[in-house]
């Protein structure tokens, strides 16, 4: 397959780009070799020479500042998402793109399924929710739903939640975790595995919730990093309703990815995933 990696060297990107590189010509393209708001660039770029997939990991993910730049959050994350997708109906080539458990409200206490009804609570999940229904100009399209995303490619700089969570237990600081926020946390490592072989086996087009299986809270988290690490932990446990951020956040979003491993890429448990990770960090 010849694919096209946009976004390729965020920390899903880049993961994307070397588990599809082994098998695969892949072509990696980061904001300075494209312009995903810019509908010319982008039908140009994959109309001379058109991929057989376009993979789209690009994204505004910054979720308070959403609330104050929402034309911003819109553009990269809904109407990109439309451009890359009318480019890849064209090319005649397969789409994935990636969302978010943002999309829910949180209020759901067991599992989410990809038939249960979004609902989001602020203008950076909204913004998400828009992307999956515009994803939908490719007819031949996945759109992968992600969250609490950790662990990245060798010799990337390690970002986000969790990678602030280790450091921080790690080195005998004192970690201020969640008791009542559940979560699937998962490894990018393997996100773009499952991506890999839900295009190499051909599976049905759609939605899939591609996460570790299980769920935790984050101080059930922050305590199995701190297992495998052999450390005594000090935690500073805080309330789901203690939180004032710009942007209101579901408390519960674990999702079920029974229909991903139906369609041939079951996920480890986020325990096996966050293992792996320490192993490495």
């Amino acid at each position: 397959m010849r694919v096209a990696v946009v976004g390729a060297r965020g920390q899903l990107g880049a993961a994307i780009v070397r588990e599809l590189s082994e098998a695969h010509e892949v072509r990696a393209y980061d904001r300075t070799a494209l312009d995903v708001t810019n509908a010319v660039a982008v039908a140009r770029c994959f109309r001379d020479d058109p991929p057989d997939v376009i993979v789209n990991c690009t994204g505004f993910n910054l979720v308070d500042a959403a609330e104050d730049r929402a034309t911003e959050a819109l553009a990269v994350n809904a109407m990109a998402v439309r451009l890359l997708a009318r480019a890849a109906a064209a090319a005649g080539a397969r789409f994935v793109h990636y969302s978010t458990d943002f999309v829910f409200d949180g209020t759901l206490a067991r599992p989410l399924t990809e038939d249960d009804a979004p609902n989001p609570q602020s203008v950076y999940a909204t913004s998400k929710l828009l992307g999956e229904w515009l994803a939908a100009d490719a007819p031949h399209a996945y759109i992968f739903r992600v969250e609490s995303l950790f662990d990245g490619v060798p010799a990337a700089p390690l970002k986000g939640t969790v990678a602030g969570l280790v450091h921080t237990i790690r080195s005998g600081g004192t970690a201020k975790v969640l008791r009542d926020r559940t979560v699937s946390p998962t490894s990018v490592i393997d996100a773009a595995i499952a991506t890999r072989r839900v295009l190499e086996h051909g599976a049905p087009y759609g939605l899939y919730h591609c996460v570790n299986s299980g769920s935790c809270t984050w101080l059930e988290f922050a305590e199995e990093v701190a297992r495998v690490l052999n450390v005594e932990p000090n935690f500073d446990v805080l309330d789901f309703a203690s939180m004032k951020l710009r942007a209101v956040r579901p408390q519960y979003c674990a999702l079920s990815n029974l229909k991903l491993a139906a369609a041939g890429a079951p996920m480890p448990t986020w325990q096996d995933a966050l293992a792996r990770y320490l192993q490495r960090a």
